[in-house]
């Protein structure tokens, strides 16, 4: 591809030529082999003059410049592309610092050495220009399934040709132990598009769960058209899968219609994925109807859900323990992954021996705080109360609904309660203060006496020590620690303190102490708002 300044209409077919093998614009082309014969004229005539080449994109004429830039006299360096405003004179009546002075000069022949490097000038451009293409062509489809065709295996990788480039299939990608040879046709989805300079690399996978979620859009024309939505997926790859379905048309069954007439729809699906059972989940917004639902085949008999640490307990008929958790707990995991919690299960005999424990624990509490015989302890716990302070501080009414309880049992009940309590929170009360507990936390509205002690047993003695903590020392929460979920103990977590009423003390002191100006948090309270409503209504 050497280019001679002899043969003009060389330049243009070469380009055209080049171009068209590569599918790129033939002006890049031409551009690069403006600068590659700009390097050539440059080692002819020196490299520190601004030597430019422009190639007429009709007629082929190269025309080769030199550009000079006015200066000022002390700033003058470059004798070569720099010229004073005196030198400036000769060539514009009124020179400025700044002006350009273009002349036109010899054109170059360019000699074997110098054709080389101006081919390689070309290439190099070219090959960024097609990686440019490349990019822009696949950075949009990510998301999507592609076809294809494998050149090759690689240490386990698949190397999958997919028309205007090559695309990676990683090993971890792929489903099982299914393997390929060259020339196989391939479909997979475009996980990622990256911009690396050896080129644009793509991505590809067939374990991603969005893999099966397009698949069923492809051969269910309701997921298509949006009449039905997947609302989630969970795979164990070439083994099982989860797929939650919604119909926004009450007239259409989402799961009938992913199954398909004799199941023709998901046996498309999974004959794609080497065999892979896929269990077709109606969705419900009812989290507790939901899991019942993910957990099938297995019958569940209840479902006690905790919000705040998104966990789940899931009861289950003792002879349904093993199906509802599956082989490796499979069922159970991914049933898991579907919902987005954490799922404790359970047979009907545990969950028995766990309630009979927990009864026995409160009856004993109540006959030792409130010095009464075991059957009245029973009554209070069988009634529903679990803690001294409901026994102490609840309407009399309701403890006189008991049968057996007069006003008299009621009264005396209650007194012993609230006796208890404050002799409980007078010793709480000068445990702290014999820790260091001071009087400007001692004195903070919306700490119990127990709350003080725990604090001060932690070191937090002052306000100051208190306004310092954050939300989550003080209520507790859930890290995620190498894709496990790790429990954060607050320090009064205990005493069912919630993260917003953890916020809210902690904030209360900070505003008290006068770090925090309740006016301006308001204003930024209220921008932040506003600033996520209008985020959530240019996504819609």
């Amino acid at each position: 591809m050497a280019i001679t300044s002899a043969n003009q209409l060389e330049l243009l077919q070469t380009a055209e030529a080049v171009a068209r093998e590569k599918m790129i614009d033939p002006g890049l082309v031409i551009e690069a082999m403006e600068e590659s014969l700009a390097r050539a004229a440059k080692s002819r005539y020196g490299s520190e003059m601004d030597i430019r080449v422009s190639i007429d994109r009709k007629t082929g004429r190269a025309t080769f410049t030199r550009v000079r830039t006015v200066v000022e006299d002390d700033l003058l360096e470059n004798y070569q592309a720099e010229l004073t405003v005196a030198q400036a004179k000769q060539y514009l009546a009124d020179p400025q610092v700044g002006d350009t002075i273009v002349d036109e000069v010899p054109p170059v022949e360019m000699g074997r050495i110098a054709a080389q490097s101006a081919k390689q000038v070309i290439l190099q451009k070219v090959r960024e220009a097609e990686r440019d293409r490349q990019y822009e062509e696949f950075k949009d489809r990510v998301g999507t399934i592609i076809n294809g065709q494998v050149k090759r295996e690689e240490y386990g990788n698949i190397i999958v040709d997919v028309g205007a480039g090559e695309a990676v299939l990683r090993r971890n990608e792929k489903i099982g132990r299914e393997s390929y040879r060259p020339n196989d046709r391939i479909r997979c989805y475009v996980k990622d598009v990256r911009r690396e300079q050896r080129g644009p690399q793509i991505f590809l996978s067939r374990t991603a769960p969005e893999f099966m979620a397009e698949l069923f859009k492809m051969e269910v024309p309701e997921i298509y058209d949006g009449i039905i939505e997947i609302k989630a997926v969970a795979r164990d790859p070439g083994s099982r899968a989860k797929i939650a379905v919604i119909s926004y048309d009450n007239s259409i069954d989402p799961v009938g219609a992913c199954v398909g007439m004799r199941g023709s729809r998901v046996q498309a699906v999974v004959n794609e994925l080497q065999g892979e059972k896929i269990d077709i989940i109606p969705w419900n917004e009812d989290q507790a109807t939901f899991l019942v639902n993910a957990l099938q085949p297995a019958e569940v008999s209840k479902v006690v859900i905790d919000e705040e640490a998104e966990r789940i307990e899931v009861v289950v008929p003792d002879e349904q323990l093993s199906l509802a958790i599956g082989r490796r707990g499979q069922n159970v995991r991914l049933a898991s992954q579907l919902t987005g919690l954490d799922i404790d299960i359970m047979t009907e005999e545990e969950e028995s021996r766990r309630r009979q424990a927990e009864f026995a624990e409160r009856t004993q509490m109540f006959m030792d705080t409130l010095d009464v015989e075991e059957v009245i302890a029973q009554l209070l716990v069988t009634e529903g109360f679990t803690s001294l302070e409901e026994v102490a501080y609840v309407d009399a009414d309701e403890l006189l609904v008991i049968e057996g309880f007069d006003e008299d049992t009621v009264e005396e009940l209650q007194a012993r309660a609230r006796e208890f309590i404050e002799e409980q929170n007078r010793k709480a009360l000068e445990n702290a203060r014999a820790l260091g507990l001071e009087d400007s936390l001692a004195n903070f509205e919306g700490l119990t006496p127990q709350m003080l002690e725990a604090l001060a047993k932690d070191g937090v003695k002052t306000l100051e020590d208190f306004a310092t903590c954050a939300d989550w020392e003080l209520a507790g929460g859930w890290t995620t620690v190498d894709g496990q979920r790790v429990k954060d103990d607050g320090l009064l977590e205990p005493f069912e303190v919630s993260l917003e009423e953890a916020q809210m003390l902690v904030m209360t002191a900070r505003v008290m102490l006068g770090w925090v100006d309740p006016e301006a948090e308001a204003e930024a309270e209220a921008a932040r708002a506003q600033a996520a409503a209008e985020d959530e209504e240019a996504g819609a």
